[in-house]
């Protein structure tokens, strides 16, 4: 069998650390085995959570290789946890915003699935996902000092624009998603009152220019299937479903095609 360049583990239990100063998020589990896929960004990554702990998870972080790998990295972890497909209870997706293939190709994949196998289909928020990890670390990533937090995940989009939101210290959404283009300005009242971390994959390139003493940055948090294990097993509980046949990723923003520069020139 071909090796891809990806992190495999088996057995691994996520979100062990808890902060004392966090919102613990549960949810009365239920048995279920879910495939969860996550391809709003470069990454491509894909786990499976049985009895909401994740049982197995692959991960590539290069390039836009979700089209190529991502059924791979299905058809690998359910062979090495010797599952069949019929015992998959439903699929959890990333919804986006984010990359317009990746997320086509994510949805497109699971929503094969679901069809196939007669399954529910659950929409991930990455934003949410990541910040929920952030929240149970928080104390990594803040000076003890910061008392009134918020948490901004950033995807990348484009030149200084991100992809974004606010969540405050229990993990509840202050604002909408929306895209930003990011200025020196950007954040400014939320920052004359909280200390705001900033992560996700477009998070570093605001860092010269969001600069105030209450905003901190890190490079350590990236979009991963791997985060996704409680957000997905607590929609599956509440039976939170989307419409197999017509959902769609959230794109937040139209897709615009890109010709390249030698056939604009005619060359």
């Amino acid at each position: 069998m071909q090796k891809h360049n990806f992190i495999s583990i088996v057995n691994i239990s996520i979100f062990a650390h808890e902060s004392s100063n966090t919102a613990i998020f549960r949810s009365n589990s239920v048995m279920a085995k879910i495939i969860i896929i996550e391809s709003s960004t470069e990454v491509c990554s894909v786990a499976i959570a049985n009895n909401g702990k994740i049982i197995g998870f692959k991960e590539e972080l290069k390039g836009q290789n979700h089209a190529k790998l991502l059924t791979v990295f299905i058809q690998e972890l359910l062979h090495e946890l010797r599952i069949e497909t019929s015992e998959i209870d439903a699929v959890a997706v990333s919804q986006g915003p984010g990359s317009y293939t990746g997320l086509r190709i994510g949805v497109s994949i699971a929503k094969g699935i679901c069809y196939a196998n007669k399954i529910p289909i659950i929409a991930l928020s990455t934003l949410e996902a990541m910040t929920r990890e952030v929240i149970r670390n928080q104390d990594i990533f803040f000076p003890a000092s910061a008392r009134k937090r918020l948490f901004c995940p950033m995807m990348d989009a484009r030149r200084m624009e991100v992809y974004t939101q606010l969540f405050d210290n229990q993990g509840y959404a202050t604002n909408e998603i929306s895209a930003q283009v990011i200025t020196n300005d950007s954040f400014s009242s939320e920052l004359s009152e909280h200390s705001i971390v900033f992560f996700g994959n477009g998070a570093m390139k605001c860092k010269d220019t969001i600069k105030h003493k209450s905003a901190f940055f890190t490079s350590e948090i990236h979009a991963s299937a791997a985060q996704m294990c409680d957000l997905a097993n607590e929609k599956y509980t509440k039976k939170i479903f989307e419409d197999v046949a017509y959902f769609e990723p959230f794109y937040l923003k139209d897709f615009i095609a890109t010709v390249p520069k030698n056939n604009v020139l005619g060359k």
